[in-house]
């Protein structure tokens, strides 16, 4: 995992926002939707200049992202975290739910009917015990008593157990797996898709949580049993992210490299150097596009400070060379789109969301982008 702060980090960085849209969706109440990362990258561009044809779902989707990761980066960055701290994270990612905001002040419940909670499949305590317990709860996360991994597990646990809000407890539960992590110096660059692995595995997951919540039985024995279980389940799922996520760097290092070739074969057949100037536009756009695979020149004139003739024939000479492609966003405007980037990440997404995490093995098992044209899973 350390491995994943290195240069490979960097890699996996550069497209984790888009690795949140699963969050974004969740927080934007959109079922059974999934705008692609496409949709949603020039959703994205719309917060700095005029894009026409983008959905409502996908500005939903884009603005949520950038709520999710602000909230997030807010939590990681207070000196010690408090329980007033996770009731605004709560209240950025329920920005339209005013009612819901605070600890709850009602006893809710899990599963079973909307009016009592006899069928119930868990009641968490009675709410005049949450603050108390929220108060030991970021107790816990502000020290480091366990490693960072079981750190994570127990604060994610004990946070759901308690279901401190009306609703939205999941998507902070989520959070703050992101918040210890990287509190913990464990990813301090790249978003781990934890929870997005916890979602696809969703009965190991109800099983552990419930085996922390119950244990197998009334003695210490058989609760450490329980607890146990939960660990192996989180670390489990910690693994099968660390594996995906080196895969995605991988095929962003292969796609960085095939870009590289395309250019110096399309320069050279202009009788140019293979090779741009190290620091050029041309340069430095290459280095960037996974993190930002839409572009226009107005927005690589801003983000390089270079002049727009500059940044024109920049974009111009990477679409020559087969890395971006065009799509007309305005009357006199348009934008240049990796969408191998893009179709990259759609096929990351598949691939978590396969009980096997591998499409040509299990479909996705939840609501995702449709596969690239070319993709033959």
């Amino acid at each position: 995992m350390v491995q994943l702060n290195g240069v490979g980090g960097d890699a996996l960085a550069a497209v984790s926002r888009f690795l949140l849209r699963s969050e974004a969706i969740a927080s934007s109440q959109i079922e059974g939707l999934s705008p692609s990362p496409k949709q949603v990258a020039l959703a994205e561009l719309g917060h700095h200049e005029p894009v026409r044809g983008i959905s409502t779902q996908a500005a939903l989707v884009a603005n949520n992202m950038t709520v999710v990761r602000e909230a997030t980066t807010q939590l990681v960055e207070v000196g010690r975290v408090s329980v007033e701290d996770i009731v605004q994270l709560h209240r950025a990612l329920l920005p339209d739910e005013p009612g819901l905001h605070g600890l709850r002040g009602r006893q809710n419940w899990i599963g079973g009917s909307s009016r009592h909670p006899m069928e119930a499949a868990f009641v968490p305590p009675a709410p005049e015990r949450v603050p108390d317990l929220m108060t030991d709860l970021v107790s816990y996360l502000n020290g480091s008593a366990h490693g960072p991994l079981v750190q994570a597990a127990m604060v994610h646990a004990q946070f759901e157990t308690i279901h401190p809000f009306a609703d939205g407890n999941g998507r902070v539960g989520r959070a703050l797996v992101h918040t210890v992590l990287t509190r913990r110096g464990v990813t301090t660059t790249a978003v781990l898709p934890i929870s997005l692995v916890l979602a696809t595995l969703s009965e190991s997951y109800v099983a552990g949580l419930t085996g922390y919540r119950h244990g197998q039985g009334p003695t210490d024995e058989m609760a450490r049993h329980g607890i146990g279980r939960w660990l192996e389940t989180f670390i489990t799922a910690a693994s099968v992210a660390v594996e995906q996520s080196k895969q995605l760097v991988h095929r962003i290092d292969d796609l960085r490299a095939e870009w590289t070739e395309r250019v110096a074969a399309c320069r050279a057949s202009q009788g140019m150097r293979p090779q741009p100037r190290a620091g050029s536009a041309t340069s430095r756009i290459l280095a960037s596009l996974p993190e930002a695979p839409v572009l226009t020149a107005s927005t690589v004139r801003r983000i390089l400070e270079v002049s727009a003739p500059t940044a024109g024939d920049a974009l111009e000479e990477l679409r020559q060379a087969e890395v971006l492609t065009t799509r007309k966003i305005e009357r006199n405007a348009a934008a240049y789109i990796a969408d191998e980037v893009l179709d990259l990440i759609t096929t990351t997404e598949r691939r978590l969301a396969s009980t096997r995490f591998d499409t040509r093995l299990a479909a996705p098992s939840r609501p995702v982008p449709a596969r690239p044209a070319d993709d033959g899973r």
